[in-house]
């Protein structure tokens, strides 16, 4: 946590915090493309193609879980921290896709590919070769468990609790329900994966909007039906932040507690400083990295600042109960949505819980994939592909404690080379930022 902050912190000193300059050039660039009709050349996606993908794998359960969590452990201090490292983030995600995008290369099937991997090999150099070795196989381990058992859980869990709330799933029924969906999983998840970037691209496009919308009305909904509690919840953030004690009476009473979850949070929620996103960008047709780039930043603001923000306000303007100091996870955020809507919404939650989930299994299948290919060739693309939607039965009939607290440790592993990598490449981004947006002769701003 205190590398990505710091990390982030000296991108947006040394780049004058480019992420605020050019905030509304991304935010009109990102939806300027989201109404273009292009088609990408063969091997790549168009640019709204790639920002799907990337936003695919963040925008997901931590978005519900992870929100709720923290505000649990952390107090409501907890989402002004997550604003802080959304704003760090913006920059160091801005980092990650522009140098993906620059240092990025053609594989033997003419498919653009690029991630920290790729930067760390084409811009660095070989000594520090064995950098990229191990953010890739960091990168493995981590997608079968963060990227898809973890997701595929929540999935089941989220049908199963639609269903036994409407008497339609009887208790003796619960795991063949499991069996059923996990297998189903792995069939749509072959069908999606096996067929390409290209594939991934048209499914991804078609998704995230419609999730995020999905979700981003019904939360809505809650903020309006409880307008008259919004200045109290903001103060009960921004004092909590400082003096969490004022707020959780006494039950969180740390503030480097409130400051850690928060930031926490929101780095597994919007994956600045993992690279991760950058995989995605790297396939992109375009030519501009540092317009591509731009995109990082919306992808940011979009996962951490809308909607992990729509989700804290859910809960505490609904006024559900919060067990301060004791876990909590998507349970706390749809009490928020009952407690306002009734018990009907838990359909669209499962809903919008599902497409949540399955986006980021996607998103992250593309990572591994990438991370595999590095590591040995494209012929095991494959073979990773049908181990990687299996892994969906196991996600939706076992235990995942342990798999879930190995698939995070290897998580924060992957950031350690990315990290290492930002920092030496920091001067190669000023240049690039200065030709592209700064220079004297810096294109004109297009949509």
């Amino acid at each position: 946590m205190v590398c990505i902050l710091g990390v982030g912190l000296y991108l947006s000193l040394r780049t004058r915090f480019v992420q605020i300059r050019r905030f509304p050039l991304a935010i009109r660039a990102t939806l300027g493309r989201m109404f273009q009709k292009k088609t990408a050349q063969d091997g790549a996606m168009t640019p709204f193609q790639a920002v799907c993908t990337a936003l695919a794998a963040t925008v997901g359960t931590g978005n519900i879980a992870g929100v709720a969590g923290a505000i649990a452990i952390g107090g409501p201090g907890a989402v002004f921290w997550m604003w802080v490292s959304a704003v760090l983030g913006m920059c160091t995600k801005f980092a990650e896709v522009t140098l993906a995008v620059h240092f990025r290369e053609r594989n033997a099937q003419g498919d653009y590919v690029g991630g920290p991997m790729y930067y760390i090999k084409n811009g660095l150099g070989r000594r520090w070769y064995w950098l990229a070795v191990l953010y890739s196989v960091f990168g493995v381990f981590t997608v079968f468990g963060t990227g898809n058992a973890t997701q595929v859980n929540t999935i089941t869990a989220s049908i199963n609790t639609a269903l036994s709330s409407y008497g339609l799933l009887p208790a003796d029924a619960v795991t063949l329900c499991r069996w059923i969906i996990g297998v189903a999983i792995a069939l749509i998840l072959l069908l999606v994966l096996l067929g390409g970037i290209k594939r991934i691209g048209r499914v991804t496009e078609k998704l995230v909007p419609f999730m995020a919308l999905l979700y981003v009305v019904l939360a809505l909904g809650v903020v309006i039906l409880n307008a008259g509690r919004i200045p109290a919840v903001l103060g009960s953030i921004v004092t909590g932040a400082f003096s969490p004690m004022a707020v959780t009476g006494g039950v969180v009473g740390s503030f480097f507690t409130s400051m850690q979850k928060g930031v926490a949070r929101g780095i597994f929620s919007n994956e600045a400083g993992l690279g991760t996103g950058s995989i995605a960008h790297a396939c992109a047709d375009t030519q501009e990295p540092v317009r591509q780039g731009l995109f990082g930043i919306f992808e940011v603001f979009a996962d951490t600042i809308v909607i992990c923000t729509l989700t804290a306000l859910v809960i505490l303007l609904s006024g559900v109960p919060v067990g301060y100091g004791q876990a909590a996870g998507a349970e706390l955020t749809i009490s928020g949505f009952v407690a306002t809507y009734g018990n009907w919404i838990t359909i669209f939650t499962a809903v919008a819980m599902c497409c949540f989930a399955f986006s980021t299994i996607i998103g992250w299948g593309l990572y591994g994939a990438r991370c595999v290919e590095f590591l040995f060739s494209s012929r095991a693309i494959a073979p990773f592909m049908v181990v990687y939607s299996l892994v969906a039965i196991l996600g939706a009939t076992a235990d995942l404690g342990l798999l879930w607290s190995i698939a995070e440790t290897f998580n924060g592993l992957m950031s350690i080379p990315n990290l290492i990598a930002l920092f030496l490449l920091s001067g190669t981004l000023l240049r690039l930022i200065r030709g592209a947006l700064d220079g004297r002769h810096a294109p004109k701003e297009r949509s």
